[in-house]
């Protein structure tokens, strides 16, 4: 109908009810007829981004393949769950987190600068409220550029309660460096070289999040009406749709069907996580957050996937787990895992003491928190998006602070990135760099280009990264 009319349902085309905002995905009819692709809102569709952080390295011999050039037939032991994926995927070796150093003559600082991963700068040591990482986090650069026409600029997620009722997390380091990956830049006086910023919460309840992603508007007393009834925001959308539904093809009304299906099933796990959260006090945990870690992060990232499908936000981090964690996974049985979780805690996994036993151990772990990656970019692969899919127009850079943690080293540091950027990255590749010349500063200042984000400098950058683009 809209190919022959020539008439067409505007991009930013929002249904709107009792204290609900949904957006719409790109649909078919949201194309002018008779336009060539490059001219379409599909066409000029912008890459999306997230960060995603994992503290303590990965098991040395365990996630690097052995040569550089085209990615091996069998991806190394961590890296498998990416098989999928492996034609977007680019795994650099030989990184150097200069900025997660402690500083000359000290140790034990290095634990408390999760929030150098996206800026390459040192942050100041300080326990007080003056705590400042001296730029603005490079996603929420990418934000200030791609994502000022959505309805949330960015989108800032954990899976582990940042528990932020202490100012100092030690060594005189402001916990706010270990409990967000996310910072912004405050207005800060002429006289000041140095910009000010300040940590943007990661939000750990999954529920939050999707009423932020789709209950703008609501008041509390709604939403908890909502959660006591078991009703779905889509309930107040019922005309709406509807009448939507009528004026589209077939093929946009399955598209349509496929998103609210989505939508419902999001809603009805967090209302399961929510009842058993509440019938497990022991555990402290508050209303909306899974048990289980798998789930929780398989909730953050189905709510990523549809708020990039709905162009709601275009730039995402999470933090999977915090310096210093003890947190064991008991992750699912599954064809990657047979035998299911591992019993090794994070951090105390992380200091195998050399064994190849314990750093098995350890690479397992290192294995799971992958998965949970690669199931995002699985399922960007599977939605499609104009004349490519979620994840040709998305980079999801993955990466820690340590290479070999046992030692607490910061060079030879596991660093992905997945996707095609809008075509401005090339995948299956493996990049190596000599030990100690190449610093993380280098590899975000080329993936702010790939955003048309221009910096000479960012943090302890040298310069572009070699061999990238």
């Amino acid at each position: 109908m809209s190919f022959i009319t020539k008439r067409h349902i505007p991009r930013r085309t929002f249904l709107k009810g009792t204290g609900v905002t949904l957006a719409l995905p790109l649909l078919d009819s949201m194309l002018p007829a008779s336009t060539a692709l490059a001219q379409t809102v599909a066409g000029q569709t912008k890459s999306r981004f997230v960060g995603v952080f994992f503290p303590h390295g990965m098991g040395p011999g365990h996630w690097e393949p052995e040569v550089e050039g085209a990615l091996p037939d069998k991806l190394p032991y961590i890296l498998e769950s990416l098989e999928k994926v492996k034609d977007q995927t680019v795994v650099l070796n030989g990184m150097w987190s200069q900025s997660a150093e402690p500083p000359e003559g000290t140790t034990g600082s290095d634990h408390w600068v999760a929030a150098a991963f996206l800026t390459a700068i040192k942050p100041r040591k300080t326990a007080g409220s003056d705590a400042t990482v001296g730029s603005a986090t490079i996603d929420q650069l990418i934000a200030q550029k791609i994502g000022q026409e959505t309805l949330l600029p960015s989108l800032q997620l954990a899976c582990e309660d940042p528990n932020s009722s202490s100012s100092n997390c030690g060594e005189g380091y402001s916990c706010s460096y270990t409990n967000s990956i996310s910072w912004v830049e405050l207005p800060t006086p002429h006289e000041e070289k140095t910009p000010r910023t300040s940590p943007l919460p990661m939000e750990l309840n999954p529920q939050v999040v999707f009423e932020r992603l789709f209950g703008s508007g609501s008041t509390p007393e709604l939403r908890a009406q909502r959660m006591k009834q078991s009703q779905s925001i889509l309930d107040s959308l019922v005309q709406e749709l509807a009448t939507l539904r009528k004026q589209l093809g077939p093929g946009d009304v399955q598209t349509v069907n496929q998103y609210t299906d989505e939508i419902r099933e999001i809603e009805r796990r967090i209302q399961i996580a929510s009842k058993a959260s509440g019938e497990v006090p022991e555990l402290d945990l508050p209303p909306g957050i899974p048990e289980q870690f798998d789930e929780h992060i398989r909730l953050h990232w189905d709510m990523v996937a549809t708020a990039f499908k709905a162009d709601i936000t275009r730039v995402a981090t999470l933090l999977g787990a915090r310096d210093l964690t003890g947190r064991v996974y008991p992750f699912p049985k599954s064809d990657l895992f047979p035998e299911g979780g591992s019993s090794v805690s994070f951090h105390g996994g992380s200091h195998h003491q050399d064994d190849p036993v314990q750093i098995r151990r350890f690479a397992t772990l290192n294995r799971y928190h992958v998965s949970t990656m690669a199931y995002l970019a699985n399922k960007l692969k599977s939605i499609p998006d104009g004349d490519g899919t979620l994840l040709d127009r998305s980079l999801i850079l993955y990466g820690s602070n340590m290479g070999n943690s046992n030692q607490h080293q910061h060079y030879d540091v596991a660093h992905m990135l997945v996707g095609g950027a809008n075509g401005k990255l090339k995948g299956n590749r493996h990049l190596k760099y000599d030990r100690k010349t190449v610093t993380t500063g280098n590899l975000l200042l080329s993936v702010m280009d790939m955003f048309d984000v221009t910096r000479e400098k960012q943090g302890d950058s040298s310069g572009r990264l070699p061999k990238l683009v």
